[in-house]
């Protein structure tokens, strides 16, 4: 998936030694995003009874990986784009910005073209992280994939070697995960074959 490839474009880079720092915009309430990102100061809000770096700050001399960026609030892309043009970030409840040196890496499943065009995503923000574009194509796209990737998947739900797994899957059982659609993708295959396990 999206993370895997956001990964190995993080280990086979110079930036490989340093940190990989994952997060799903899409998986924190926005109002939690913010602090989550770029990190807060003591006592910036209730509960906050200590300085704390965010992701960003965490990510300095790696990679951060942000998944799900369409869902991303204009106030939040407002943050991001002032952050990837200067290079600075402020801490919630911070006055002095400070440099941070991290590569940023997007995802996302939705068409930010059409959203720039809805005026649901900043275009300038868009600009910005579409430098360049890594296209997945979905699984669906990919189906000489299945038969090495469902046995994988075995292999891990059912905690035994592929060796031990692939003897129990048919010829006829691959050749019906290959003729599905797979609308959900790896998590669906993985969800599938879970099951099948159980």
């Amino acid at each position: 998936g999206k993370e895997l490839l956001a990964r190995a474009v993080h280990q086979l880079s110079p930036r490989g030694r340093g940190e990989f720092v994952a997060i799903n915009c899409a998986a924190i309430p926005e109002n939690l995003l913010e602090a989550e990102l770029f990190g807060y100061e003591r006592g910036a809000f209730t509960g906050a009874v200590k300085t704390t770096p965010g992701k960003i700050e965490q990510a300095a001399g790696g990679t951060l990986f942000l998944d799900e960026v369409g869902e991303l609030s204009k106030n939040l892309q407002v943050k991001l784009l002032r952050f990837l043009e200067s290079g600075e970030i402020r801490r919630v409840g911070e006055n002095e910005p400070f440099r941070t040196n991290v590569r940023v890496l997007w995802a996302t499943n939705l068409d930010l073209r059409t959203m720039v065009v809805r005026d649901e995503f900043r275009e300038d923000l868009y600009f910005r992280v579409n430098t360049f574009e890594i296209r997945m194509p979905s699984l669906r796209e990919r189906v000489n994939d299945i038969p090495a990737l469902a046995l994988h998947l075995l292999s891990r739900a059912a905690n035994k070697p592929i060796e031990q797994i692939a003897p129990m899957v048919s010829i006829e059982a691959l050749q019906a995960l290959m003729a599905y659609r797979w609308s959900g993708n790896v998590r669906e295959l993985a969800n599938a074959l879970e099951h099948a396990v159980i």
